[in-house]
């Protein structure tokens, strides 16, 4: 492997590795939150939130290069999509519930 197929294979690992960090990211968050916020939020329930987001984290662990089976196919780039969803749709509209506003507002 030359210098440049190095420096692709580290590329596709690190951006592996950052979709698999955003996966776990989305499932502990899901995992924390109240079954209740999600019907509250006008969202699908936790249940199914929990499936997508469980599965989604074992596929992004298996195509982690050089690690899976699936090693080395955009898969685990791909698998980055349903975890976007929930942290950019989900996570805002059900964070609020079941706590009272932290903080004072502003950045």
């Amino acid at each position: 492997m030359g210098i440049i197929g190095s420096m692709q294979f580290f590329l596709f690992l690190a951006l592996a590795l950052a979709a698999f960090a955003v996966e776990v990211w989305a499932l502990l968050h899901c995992l924390r939150q109240p079954a209740q916020a999600f019907s509250y939020a006008g969202k699908r329930t936790k249940n199914f939130w929990l499936i997508v987001l469980v599965v989604n984290v074992a596929l992004g662990f298996v195509a982690l290069p050089p690690f899976g089976p699936l090693s080395g196919s955009f898969l685990s780039i791909i698998l980055v999509i349903p975890a976007a969803i929930y942290l950019t749709d989900v996570k805002p509209a059900v964070s609020g519930y079941g706590r009272g506003r932290r903080g004072g507002g502003g950045w």
